[in-house]
Formats: structure tokens, sequence, C-alpha cells
């Protein structure tokens, strides 16, 4: 038997959670991704659906099923970004793939990139680096402390997954014109896993503190909170944290799920609520981060 998992037509953080009710659904069947009326997805929903599809092949030891977006355009931009060089180890395709040249001049920032251990982590921080950095001084209006304080972030982010999801995990990130309450430019990582969880990650340090409270809920509060870490030695834990008091600075989001919840740095241009809990099961974790253009910044031009 296979069971259809729709990916939804604007498929980013907003809609995750729909798409994690489908996969959470139940059952032993095989899954087929269906993607066809997907008419938009962000690096959050294109790292997301990856994780999905390797925690299935981790279930039942076969590949998924995936079509792919109808709109040309859609599928155009899913392998501009890189996602169906990945894809393809983690999904039987049906659809055409389009041929794309690589181009220097996308928004795509850093397009799906593996990341598997510390050299990775180090790669993708090199790689980006001077790209980000130019493009967070012009178009966002970042001073230059901010953009060290970018490379910090995406490269704790990425640790997350070395240290914590026991497999490997991916990255991405872009940069477009925000258009659903903020009205200018943004830059967007998404970091996703589908390994153990904040949960079963700190368990071993943590659950007895908190006995019967202890969740994902309460997990994802310590690490994003009190700074805790699995690892003993000082100054473990603190990079999840830096990363949610970089963003507050700059007026950032920052959202981590993890099981069946979810806390999130709430910025003043977000309406999301700062601790969800209950919500469908998912592998792993999903860290999404936007960096706003600043008042006076370029991001204020439509692009």
């Amino acid at each position: 038997m296979t069971r259809v998992v729709e990916v939804p037509a604007h498929f980013d953080d907003r809609s995750f959670d729909q798409f994690a009710d489908g996969v959470a659904a139940g059952g032993s069947e095989r899954l087929l991704f269906d993607a066809h009326a997907t008419q938009w997805a962000s690096p959050y929903g294109l790292v997301g659906l990856l994780a999905a599809g390797q925690a299935q092949i981790e279930r039942q030891r076969e590949r998924p099923l995936l079509t792919l977006p109808a709109d040309r355009d859609v599928a155009h931009y899913w392998a501009r970004a890189g996602f169906f060089g990945h894809a393809a180890e983690y999904f039987e395709l049906h659809g055409k793939v389009p041929r794309v040249a690589a181009s220097s001049a996308s928004d795509v920032l850093l397009e799906v990139t593996p990341v598997r251990g510390a050299d990775d982590v180090h790669g993708v921080v090199d790689r980006i680096q001077e790209r980000a950095a130019a493009i967070l001084s012009r178009e966002l209006g970042l001073e230059a402390q901010a953009t060290m304080g970018f490379a910090m972030a995406l490269s704790e982010a990425c640790q997350n997954i070395v240290e914590h999801a026991g497999t490997l995990g991916w990255v991405a990130v872009q940069t477009y014109h925000w258009r659903r309450t903020l009205k200018r430019r943004v830059v967007v990582i998404a970091v996703a896993d589908a390994g153990i969880g904040f949960r079963r990650s700190l368990e071993a340090s943590q659950a007895k503190r908190y006995g019967e409270r202890w969740s994902d809920g309460t997990a994802l509060e310590a690490a994003l909170v009190q700074g805790v870490s699995r690892f003993r030695d000082p100054g473990r834990g603190q990079g999840l944290a830096g990363i949610r008091r970089y963003l507050g600075r700059w007026s950032g989001k920052f959202a981590v799920r993890s099981g069946t919840a979810r806390f999130t740095l709430v910025p003043p241009w977000d309406d999301d609520v700062p601790l969800a809990q209950g919500l469908a099961e998912f592998p792993g974790s999903q860290i999404l981060m936007i960096i706003p253009a600043q008042d006076g910044g370029a991001g204020h031009a439509a692009h």
C-alpha cells in the first residue's frame, strides 16, 4: 500500500506542521510525497522534505516516492537550489528533473548542502562567508559586526547536527523579498536533520532535573534559553542560545522544531507563538533563522 502525503502549495515554516501531520499519520505503508501542485518552497521546506525522505528510508528500508512540481518555474528553482541532487538518493522521483546551469548571480546564497561532520561545517561557512557578507551589508544594511555574527549563527546551527543528530543533515540559505508582513529583504537560513532530536540528545543529563515535566518543549527551552548541553565541558551549549541573542539584536526570527514542539524567538513583525507543543511528531530538529533588512538599509527596495 502507498499513502499520499501532500506537499503544501506554499511550503515553508508556516505550512510545515500540516506537512508533518501527513508524514506522522502512522502506518507502515510506503509514502508518496505529492508536490505536483506546489507553487513555492522556502529553504526550510526543501531541507525538511529531505529529512522526511531520509526518515522514511531509515524506517522502511525503501525510498518513498516524490512527484515533482508541475510548474516548471518551481521545479527549476528546486533544481537551482540543489534539491534534486540530494533528493535522488532519498526518493524515487516522478517527473522530469530540469537541467540548470550554475548561476553566480542567484538569490540562492548556499544551495542545499549536506552536513555530516565538522569539516562540512567549516566548508559551509567558508563557501558562504564572503558572498553573504556582501549581501548582508549591501542589501540588508547590516554593519560588519553583524556579518561576523551571521557566520557564527550559521556555524552553530550546522554544528547542532554534528553534535546532536546522530545522522547527517542539510543546510540551505537564500535571500528574498519578504512580502507577507515585513515588506523588505531577508536572508533565510534553514537547517534540518532526521536524527534523534533535542529530547533524546539531552535526556541523560537533563531528564532527572525536570522529572515528569521532561518533554520536547522543556528540552528546547533548556537548550535555547538556559544554554544547557549534553556535553559537560564549560562553554558548551552556548551555541543556540548565542544565535538567539544575535537574532534578537537584529529583530530576526529564530525557530527550532524538534519532535512535537517548536520554540520561537518571535520578532515584532511576526505573529508566531513562543512555544508550540503537541505538534505532529517529526524526527530530528529543524532550525529556521530569518534576518531582515535594517531600517535605512537597501532592503527597502523591492527585488
